[in-house]
């Protein structure tokens, strides 16, 4: 039961994990913590939806246009929403996503209808596996896995060895002193939000495919992936994968234990770590003198 309870929770936390990462992605190259983010990916996965009923694409092709979509996306709402406003507050950049979140849920409502509707993915959630007596995995599990490690190696590829990754860890770092060497921080900030959207939109249709595809599906894996970002630590990308991680395990157990109480359990987590460690279990925090 235990084996069980372990691997089901490790599955759910690395997909709270990887949609963390999406969160994280925009908040270390601007500081914007992006409310919109649940229903980028919410859109995104709208569009795989309809191409594979309406014009029954196979799977991967699917996938490979929502990706295309979902980085659009992301460049689209960075160029239009948050650009123009200059020298924008803190407040007034959060009052922008909110607004784009807004947008989004409204567009997807029109057009989709606000009624459940299931998405089915190669991996399905019901066939499992039985690779030690007593521990049952599923497909969908084994392909959170799997893209979850992919994607962790990808990005440390891409920020340790690329000219672009490069230039964002800059930009993370001083804004100012990127320009002055010549980076472009604007063209930063919007492939930033596009990456953002594609690993965004991969976590909600590992999340869609679990449950339902409706306007409002992405609501609650958002503040579960905030909490585990929070957890982990808002400026370290492996930090708040573990943070999923341990997300997902106390999620699990806790709910059964007291299943009534698992709702919570994510905004405990959140108020806890703020309280006692502001700065997440794997990020250093930083004290500015003025």
């Amino acid at each position: 039961m235990i084996g069980q309870l372990i691997i089901e929770g490790l599955a759910i936390g690395a997909c709270y994990g990887l949609f963390a990462i999406a969160v994280v992605i925009i908040y270390k190259t601007s500081e914007v913590v992006n409310f919109a983010q649940g229903e980028m990916a919410m859109l995104s996965t709208f569009i795989a939806f309809h191409i594979l009923n309406y014009y029954h694409y196979p799977f991967w092709l699917a996938f490979i246009l929502t990706m295309a979509f979902a980085i659009l996306l992301g460049v689209l709402i960075e160029f239009l929403f948050l650009r123009p406003a200059k020298h924008p507050s803190l407040l007034g950049l959060i009052v922008i996503t909110l607004g784009a979140e807004m947008l989004l849920m409204g567009l997807a409502g029109w057009k989709w209808g606000a009624e459940q509707k299931e998405f089915v993915v190669p991996m399905s959630y019901q066939v499992t596996h039985e690779p030690f007596q007593g521990m049952i995995i599923n497909d969908w599990a084994i392909a959170v896995f799997v893209t979850s490690a992919l994607v962790m190696v990808l990005l440390f590829l891409f920020f340790k060895y690329t000219k672009l990754g490069i230039a964002m860890r800059a930009t993370q770092q001083n804004k100012h002193a990127a320009k002055i060497m010549g980076i472009r921080v604007e063209r930063v900030f919007s492939i930033a939000w596009g990456f953002s959207s594609l690993i965004g939109t991969i976590a909600a249709m590992f999340f869609a495919s679990r449950s339902t595809l409706d306007p409002g599906f992405m609501l609650e894996p958002f503040l579960r992936a905030f909490a585990a970002a929070v957890l982990g630590g808002l400026m370290s990308i492996p930090g708040v994968f573990i943070g999923g991680e341990l997300l997902g395990l106390i999620e699990n157990f806790f709910g059964y234990v007291w299943p009534e109480w698992k709702p919570i359990v994510a905004f405990a987590v959140i108020v806890l770590v703020l309280c006692f460690r502001p700065s997440g279990l794997f990020a250093k925090h930083y004290v500015k003198k003025v």
